[in-house]
Order: C-alpha cells, then structure tokens, then sequence
C-alpha cells in the first residue's frame, strides 16, 4: 500500500503540460509569418529593382571589353536566380491559411525551413562568390582610366562590403529568421500534440 501511495505522490508531483490556446497560437504564428513574409517580400522588391537596374546597364551601355559584358552577365544570372528562390519561398508560406489547416501549414513551414536552411548554406557563398567575380571583371573597364588610389579604394570596399555580408550578415539574419521558424513550428507541433 505505502509502494501505490508513494506512487501517486510522484505522479502528482509531476508538472503539468501547458495547454496552448489553439487561437493564441495561431495569432502567433500569423505574426511571425508575416514578419517573415514582409522581409522577403520586400527583397523581392529590392532585387527586382537591382534585376533591372543590371539589366539596364546590360543593354544600354557600351563597353569595350567582353570581360564587362562576362561580368554583367554572371551577375545578373546569380541575382535571377536569387529571386527566384526568394519568390518561392514566399509563395510557400503564402499558399495556406494557418488557421485553414495547421498540419499541412506545419509542413510548409518545415519545407520552407529546408529551402532556407539550403540558402543559408551553400548557395549563399556561390552568390557571394559569383557576384564578386561579376563585379571584379565589371570593374575592370570601368576603373581602368581611374587613379591607382581610387581603384584601391573601390576594391577596399567591396571587399570589405562582401566580408561584412557573408560573415557578420549573413549569421544575424538566417539565424534571427531561424529562431522564429523554429519557435513557430514547435508551438504547432505542441498544438498538433496536444489533439492527438
């Protein structure tokens, strides 16, 4: 008898699980989505307004060398792509209402976690890598009549620029993003649980 009431005294002393409010939940999550949302929305703008820009210099300047048009090229090419990945992530988080349906929403949000986890990783260095090779072989036309000090400068500060984006940059932006997909996916997977 003293084995059952010792028994039921651990039991008892065991904490309770929270209860998640399936309304404050989804708040939440609708929250954070459109933060995430509004930030890829607004590079797609940024990107699109670069995309034409570069397009625009591609066709309506005239350089002497081919290693100029090389450059405009790869760096378009690498931006298009950007974007477009950019734009199907959005269209993944944007395709389903979370209140709709949780489960097919937590889905997507752990396929858009993988996409991201992708960008964040490998083709974040190929595009840093490949924009730089664009820029380094644009700039050789453009700064070739320039002074050696204001060629050292130019390329100072793109150097610097592309240091600060993949090392400094990068790690605070998908790692703030990271954070919010991971806190939103585990309260629905808590919520999911809690129906089960």
């Amino acid at each position: 008898m003293k084995d059952f009431e010792h028994l039921m005294s651990v039991w008892q002393e065991q904490p309770l699980h929270d209860r998640l409010s399936v309304d404050e939940v989804l708040k939440q999550v609708k929250k954070g989505i459109r933060d995430i949302t509004n930030q890829l929305y607004w590079g797609i703008v940024a990107m699109t307004g670069v995309l034409a820009l570069t397009f625009i210099i591609l066709f309506f300047f005239v350089f002497q060398s081919w290693l100029t048009y090389v450059g405009i090229i790869i760096m378009l090419i690498t931006m298009l792509l950007y974007a477009v990945m950019i734009i199907r992530n959005y269209r993944i988080l944007n395709k389903r209402d979370a209140t709709l349906n949780p489960t097919e929403y937590l889905q997507d949000l752990k396929e858009y976690q993988r996409n991201r986890a992708k960008i964040a990783g490998w083709f974040y260095y190929i595009y840093v890598l490949l924009i730089s090779l664009g820029l380094s072989l644009y700039f050789i036309e453009v700064l070739k009549g320039a002074s050696l000090l204001y060629k050292t400068a130019v390329y100072g500060l793109s150097v610097v620029w592309i240091l600060f984006l993949t090392f400094y940059y990068k790690k605070r932006i998908f790692r703030s993003e990271e954070e919010k997909l991971n806190l939103m996916i585990d309260r629905l997977e808590r919520l999911k649980r809690q129906f089960e």
